[in-house]
């Protein structure tokens, strides 16, 4: 099957060549032919399986087969695209410029975190496709900087994902603002019983695409795990980095505060690494992902909030420094490898704290995940008391409030040598600072050669 079989007009197939994808993805193949006829659609496939392509496309197609409403003094919005998430709305929106390269129709994301003046500017020049975030939508409707009156597409793309994020009411409002007759397209990774009922709630008769297992994760994705107590994860982390020589990893915690030290740690003991979560300014987090994806840094800490949406071409491996505590957020997170056809890699620290958490998803998936244990690698003994190196104090240890003005254990650490080999501490953190001393609240359960065709994503 290519692009032109599904009944795409030339000028997308002419993009589509430019960037070089020739085959449609499963949820491509199916989903086009339904939106090109206008259905409402309810599609479900796993991250990496080109659900973006899979309604812009048609989309795109849609819009410019027919004309805008007369009247007015600029082009009205005639498609929404609701994402979670400001990364995935600005990756939607490149999409949108992409195949819409040789048709009139325009786009423009907006998402907060930035200036709101030029997005109400692009509102002002007249724009065709709308890519937002929730919550930045309704600040434009509630200043009156964007009319949704003549919306003929509405997309929520990651819908299960909005739901987790506690966007359901602020979608609510939103669709009241919609005209009744539009074509509404839902796409998600999972179909939980909430995602029925929003489906229920805002479909007419949608016909309903599924290309991957409930809740499944890509087959292309090895997994392992390295049992480790909590003291010796870092140290654990860099033998991995080090000595087995593990390439560029995305690497998950589950605190915002965790990345910062881990990612800071990292850069002391010489691996270049940038923290990406919700605390830093979206010119940081658009910075971090573009060194990340040019390459110029090997590791990317993030939280949860990179689970979803990142597309990162070929990338080798993603790092659970934390396991999730919720077991569908594991295959969010490892879907960020494994993608259009090219191998990943899941590796995960594991501590005997976690293990509930690892039985939680080895049930969700259905399969044991492979126990490995590292090559040469020498745990660093456990000193009593000696808390301060390790990323977590043990249980027994007063809890320092976040934001309480603590030290944190890496700011008086000594710079990096020239050596080109990371040195080791005997944990995590400093290892000149005293024990006991320098503590942040803990991270606890319950927080926070040959290449395949290319498929557009």
């Amino acid at each position: 099957m290519t692009f032109a079989s599904l009944g795409l007009r030339a000028e997308l197939l002419r993009a589509l060549t430019d960037s070089g994808y020739t085959i449609p993805t499963p949820v491509q193949a199916q989903a086009i032919p339904l939106i090109l006829q206008g259905h409402d659609l309810l599609a479900g496939a796993q991250t990496g399986t080109g659900k973006t392509a899979g309604f812009t496309l048609p989309l795109l197609q849609r819009l410019n087969a027919t004309t805008p409403n007369p009247g007015g003094s600029r082009r009205p919005v005639r498609a929404l695209i609701l994402t979670p998430t400001r990364e995935l709305a600005a990756q939607v929106e490149e999409s949108v410029r992409t195949y819409s390269k040789y048709l009139p129709q325009n786009s423009v994301a907006i998402y907060g975190g930035v200036n709101i003046v030029p997005q109400i500017r692009a509102l002002e020049s007249g724009v065709d496709i709308l890519v937002a975030t929730p919550g930045r939508l309704l600040d434009h409707i509630q200043q009156r900087t964007v009319d949704l009156s003549r919306i003929e597409i509405l997309v929520l793309d990651e819908a299960d994902r909005m739901l987790d994020m506690g966007f359901i009411r602020d979608i609510r409002k939103i669709m009241a603002l919609l005209p009744v007759k539009r074509q509404n397209l839902l796409f998600s990774a999972t179909f939980s019983d909430e995602i029925k009922d929003l489906a229920d709630r805002m479909l007419n008769k949608p016909m309903r695409v599924e290309v991957a297992r409930k809740n499944a994760e890509s087959e292309l994705v090895t997994h392992a795990v390295y049992l480790s107590t909590r003291e010796n994860k870092y140290n654990l982390l860099i033998h991995l980095l080090v000595d087995e020589k593990v390439g560029q990893a995305l690497l998950f915690t589950r605190t915002k505060h965790g990345a910062n030290r881990v990612a800071q740690q990292l850069v002391q003991d010489g691996v270049s690494a940038v923290p990406i979560h919700g605390n830093r300014s979206q010119p940081q987090r658009t910075k971090a992902l573009a060194d990340f994806k040019s390459g110029a840094v090997r590791i990317l800490v993030a939280t949860d909030i990179a689970a979803r949406g990142l597309d990162i071409s070929q990338l080798p491996h993603v790092i659970n420094f934390e396991l999730p505590n919720v077991p569908e957020d594991y295959v969010h997170r490892i879907g960020r490898t494994g993608r259009a056809g090219t191998p990943g890699e899941a590796l995960s620290l594991v501590s005997s704290d976690e293990l509930s958490y690892l039985f939680a998803i080895e049930k969700l998936l259905k399969k044991p995940i492979t126990r490995r244990t590292p090559k040469d690698f020498t745990p660093a003994p456990r000193r009593v008391g000696a808390t301060a190196d390790s990323p977590y104090p043990r249980p027994e240890m007063p809890q320092v409030p976040q934001g309480s003005g603590s030290r944190g254990g890496g700011r008086n650490a000594p710079s990096t040598q020239s050596d080109s080999r990371p040195r080791r501490s005997s944990g995590f953190g400093n290892p000149t600072q005293r024990p006991g001393g320098g503590q942040s609240s803990p991270s606890r359960p319950g927080s926070s050669s040959s290449m395949p065709p290319r498929r557009p994503r």
